[in-house]
């Protein structure tokens, strides 16, 4: 229930701070090691914290959240553990971002809906 208002207000800040975003993203081979590595822990807990809650394999509802609480344990394990490799993924572009935009808010949608209106959980 957590995952979806996180990833629309996400989704919400790339829509209407894009450039902020695009200078973030621009600027991460720079950022400050203390900053990354809390940024891991931050990530890796709480997709540790959807997994405790959440691991379950069943429906596609189940499914998406439980992908969720991996992908933010993953990210947070990799900013931790190989910090230097991480930051060097390649960057988004305006249209990239755009892109990541529209499924942030498409997914955090439907994760809301299936978390807050329909009767899944």
């Amino acid at each position: 229930m957590i995952a979806g208002p996180y990833l629309l207000v996400t989704g919400l800040g790339f829509l209407l701070s894009a450039d902020f975003y695009q200078r973030m993203i621009a600027s991460s081979t720079n950022a400050e090691p203390m900053l990354v590595n809390l940024s891991g822990a931050a990530h890796f807990v709480v997709g540790l914290v959807i997994l405790v809650q959440h691991f379950q394999w069943s429906t596609a509802p189940e499914i998406a959240v439980s992908l969720v609480g991996v992908g933010a344990a993953a990210k947070g394990a990799a900013l931790i553990a190989v910090p230097g490799l991480t930051l060097k993924s390649p960057k988004l572009s305006k249209t990239g971002l755009r892109l990541t935009t529209t499924g942030f808010l498409a997914f955090g949608g439907y994760l809301a809906y299936i978390g807050y209106v329909a009767d899944f959980f």
